[in-house]
């Protein structure tokens, strides 16, 4: 995949990603693709995937930050401790 195809698939959000990679799945399946069509389709979709997969991980660390070791919620501000 080019720089600017890498680029541009880390400004999409999560679920055009997963959209996007839906449809390589689909057209790898279900149709008849040259094989230097398909390694491209492969290519990009392993990038996709990749991306989703840093998402998910991003997602998941601040969950972790909200929500403390023993499971419970732990007090959150976006503007940090601010002493009233």
């Amino acid at each position: 995949m080019s720089e600017q195809a890498e680029e541009n698939s880390k400004e999409l959000a999560f679920e055009e990603a997963m959209e996007n990679l839906e449809q390589i799945v689909k057209q790898l399946e279900e149709s008849d693709v040259p094989l230097e069509k398909a390694i491209g389709l492969f290519q990009k979709g392993m990038a996709l995937s990749k991306l989703c997969h840093e998402k998910l991980q991003s997602v998941e660390k601040q969950m972790d930050r909200l929500i403390g070791t023993d499971g419970n919620p732990e007090p959150f501000s976006v503007q940090g401790n601010v002493e009233q």
